[in-house]
């Protein structure tokens, strides 16, 4: 007979890094039922709205398709409302609360843990530290009931895996458990090489435009290197502020592009550059996979991802530069050393190292992780 299977995600308001991993299991695990804190429909993929989508209370509340972030002191009650009695297995794919459901007798719990929350555990600061002073004491206040309730919880979850070993260590520091590392799915298939296109003279950067991003950073670089061209791909919350901080024509702001549009400026771009400390950064691996170097700061999940240039693996053929100052000086000059050693970089190396990260690898690695302890699902 095999195992019934729930999926607990903390919420589906759209296509980011965690939906795209949540896409693939949903692949995988066609008949699970899917549980999340609140569904906009239609902004997650056709695989994801075909699972049952299950919601909790928060559905029912004011202006929670774009506001959600505002009840956050109310998702612990919200996860925890979940009935997943008859479920053999639970899959929580968590960066908030999703890995404290509450597990039924005789269920296994594996956690894929993206992180344990940044916003009250790592990078408070980076979040919020711009917020006036009462509201950051109001949202201090409720972080440290979350880091009670997230210690509290642990014993509901039976195996964490970590996306990176960045989060590998911080599951170890935070939560004092040990997990296993399986890389995050990259969609290589969508993100490919064309060797009839050539490389145009501009540098690219894709992201969300938020302050932890430090795009900051790049648009002062830029705007020092004033005859170099920069495209920046993205939206969000600072896209005002940034666009102040342009002085020249040199930086061209896209908002968000279709995935064709995406893919030939990837192809096209001279090399992307990266300043966020992310938890892994799948945005750098679509690049490599269109062979694509990449230039980024050089802490967390990327320097997981990327062979850099200077003390590359042995035998391996370098896919980018690190630099390790979230300051435009130091990606200047990681940016000049780029030009002089463009030469040793070579499109067909860079999407071979992005293959690492394949749909398909993942698939079949977290498949046999989960029947080990399992058994046939």
């Amino acid at each position: 007979m095999s195992k019934k299977i729930a999926i607990v995600h903390d919420w589906l308001t759209g296509m980011r890094g965690g939906e795209k991993v949540l896409e693939v299991l949903c692949e995988l695990f066609p008949r699970a039922h899917l549980f999340t804190l609140i569904h906009n429909k239609g902004s997650v993929s056709q695989a994801i709205e075909a699972l049952p989508v299950h919601t909790s209370f928060l559905q029912r509340f004011p202006c929670v398709a774009q506001g959600y972030r505002n009840y956050l002191p109310l998702f612990p009650l919200a996860i925890e409302s979940f009935d997943l009695k008859g479920f053999d297995l639970i899959i929580s794919s968590s960066h908030c609360v999703a890995k404290g459901a509450k597990k039924p007798q005789g269920a296994t719990h594996l956690c894929y843990c993206y992180t344990p929350m940044r916003y009250v555990w790592a990078f408070f600061e980076q979040y919020f530290g711009s917020s006036f002073y009462l509201k950051r004491k109001c949202i201090a206040a409720v972080g440290e009931y979350l880091k009670a309730w997230d210690i509290a919880t642990l014993d509901r979850v039976d195996e964490f895996v970590a996306i990176s070993k960045t989060i590998q260590a911080r599951i170890k520091t935070i939560y004092k458990e040990e997990s296993k590392v399986i890389y995050p799915p990259v969609d290589v298939e969508r993100f490919t090489v064309d060797p009839a296109v050539g490389r145009d003279d501009f540098y690219l950067c894709v992201s969300a435009l938020v302050p932890y991003k430090r795009i900051d950073v790049i648009v002062e670089a830029f705007n020092a290197l004033h005859d170099k061209k920069l495209i920046i791909v993205g939206d969000g919350n600072s896209r005002r502020e940034l666009e102040k901080k342009r002085i020249s024509d040199n930086i061209l702001f896209l908002g968000w592009v279709g995935h064709n549009d995406l893919l030939a400026l990837y192809r096209r771009a001279k090399a992307f550059i990266y300043a966020a400390e992310e938890d892994f950064g799948i945005a750098p691996l679509e690049a490599q996979a269109t062979g694509t170097p990449v230039i980024a700061y050089g802490k967390g999940g990327v320097s997981e991802t990327i062979v850099p240039l200077n003390g590359a693996f042995k035998n391996s053929d370098p896919t980018g530069l690190f630099f390790f100052e979230q300051k435009s000086e130091a990606l200047i000059d990681v940016i000049n050393e780029f030009e002089k050693n463009m030469h040793q970089f070579s499109s067909l190396p860079i999407r071979q190292n992005a293959l690492r990260f394949s749909r398909e690898t993942f698939k079949n690695t977290i498949r046999n992780f989960i029947e080990q302890r399992m058994g046939k699902l």
